[in-house]
């Protein structure tokens, strides 16, 4: 097993890798910047670097800074997390370079489906479903228009080089295409330094429902059941729930097997994700991109099917075996995590300031990853994710008792929270049927 550990991230993720770093005796390396000074974890590992001013290029992003902070310390191996380099080639690459373990997949992999073009052709190739699109990035307006008339109305403009629901624009017809394409094409070039664009099929009524799945040292893929995300804003997700509601068993059979041949199709190890979109209509599913990290809502996967994916993620890493036995996964119960925010929760427009009470509930099946405590202070640097609040129960109507008194019993003040708003939803009929799709917030919304 690795024996020292830096952790490129920030807030709960951070904490959460050291929480389980801690238990395996690994010695953890906490980096941070001049605006995280007091946030928890910090403290909480055995040592701690800073890196720079709040500016993420300063610190989270700083690779020389990171390198320096893990020789410095003597750490052995780089966590990334989720966001900030968690998907950079390039870093992977540089991190082993320098004689560093690569917690994370191959550098190969994570470039192969950063590019989702790149990404949705392999996994044609490899005989994964995609939703009718573009195979080769469009230059142009006009050659948008082209496009978008062979792949029929209504489209999603995307950014190649986009993740986590940014860079998109659903477009109607081909009058507004000029404009949301020359949108999407600015924003990708700004935000991802490529401005290149795809167009693919938009499904009016679908459910997002994703597999997690995991590269063994030894090159098997397996994959651990799914999660649904359909309850989203602005294509952010607020809710995950394992299993899906919307999954039969024959279906689950067919979305995990295409799962792994994804995974096997770039030799991927490590922990990952494979996204798709499922036609509420007809039942087929399609492939959306494949996150080459650790999903934010990987806690739901760990409590339905007992697996710690960090610990498997550092066994991965040091060539070790997994702690389970893959012939013998099943999923047991379900899970629903929330994620809470530091943001209104009926526009849901971020609100930072300082935390002057926050009170996490307790109980059997409440698990918090949080990432604050009393205060702290929220700033506007970062995402506005405080804190995730994950229940379980043996079944989904459980989970959702559990859930409702796991809000009632979390209290933060001062930031604005979106608390209130799963208050609500754990009371929509909607949601609490099951029948959902990812248009679901917007109709609550109005």
């Amino acid at each position: 097993m690795i024996q020292s550990l830096l952790v490129a991230n920030r807030g709960e993720i951070a904490r959460r890798v050291i929480r389980t770093a801690k238990r395996l005796g690994v010695r953890t390396v906490a980096v941070y910047s001049e605006a995280d000074a007091d946030l928890p974890f910090v403290a909480e590992a055995d040592q701690s670097v800073l890196l720079g001013p709040a500016n993420p290029a300063q610190s989270y992003r700083n690779v020389e800074a990171i390198l320096s902070a893990a020789k410095s310390t003597g750490a052995e191996a780089i966590h990334p997390g989720y966001g900030f380099l968690s998907e950079n080639a390039d870093f992977a690459r540089t991190v082993e370079a320098n004689g560093l373990v690569w917690v994370g997949p191959p550098a190969d992999a994570i470039a192969a489906m950063g590019d989702k073009i790149n990404a949705r052709n392999l996994m044609a190739e490899a005989g994964v479903p995609v939703a009718p699109g573009t195979t080769d990035p469009v230059r142009g307006a006009d050659a948008a228009a082209e496009a978008a008339r062979f792949v029929g109305y209504p489209v999603m403009v995307k950014a190649a080089a986009g993740g986590g629901g940014m860079g998109m624009a659903v477009v109607a017809d081909e009058r507004a295409l000029p404009a949301e394409y020359e949108k999407v094409r600015a924003f990708a070039e700004r935000m991802f330094g490529d401005g290149s664009v795809l167009i693919e099929r938009y499904f009016p009524r679908v459910r997002h429902v994703e597999v997690q799945i995991l590269g063994l040292a030894d090159g098997r893929v397996v994959a651990l059941g799914e999660r649904e995300c359909s309850v989203q804003r602005r294509n952010q997700k607020l809710v995950e729930e394992s299993p899906s509601p919307a999954v039969s068993p024959a279906l689950r059979s067919r979305l995990l097997a295409a799962a792994v041949r994804a995974g096997e199709a770039v030799g991927y190890r490590n922990a990952g994700t494979v996204e798709c979109l499922l036609d509420v209509a007809t039942g087929e599913f399609f492939f959306l991109e494949m996150n080459t990290r650790l999903q934010v809502e990987h806690p739901v996967t760990e409590l339905v099917y007992g697996v710690d994916l960090v610990e498997e993620q550092l066994r991965v890493a040091s060539g070790l075996p997994p702690a389970f036995d893959p012939a013998a996964l099943a999923p047991r119960g379900h899970a629903i995590e929330l994620r809470i925010n530091a943001e209104d929760p009926k526009r849901f427009l971020p609100g930072p300031g300082a935390i002057t009470t926050w009170v996490e509930p307790a109980g059997e099946g409440v698990r918090v990853d949080s990432g604050y405590r009393a205060g702290n202070k929220v700033t506007p640097f970062y995402d506005s994710l405080l804190a995730k609040l994950v229940v379980s129960g043996a079944d989904r109507a459980a989970a959702i008792e559990a859930a409702r008194a796991a809000v009632a019993g979390f209290e933060v003040v001062g930031p604005k929270c979106n608390l209130p708003f799963f208050a609500e939803l754990l009371e929509n009929e909607e949601f609490v049927s099951g029948n959902y799709d990812t248009g679901i917030v917007s109709r609550m919304r109005g």
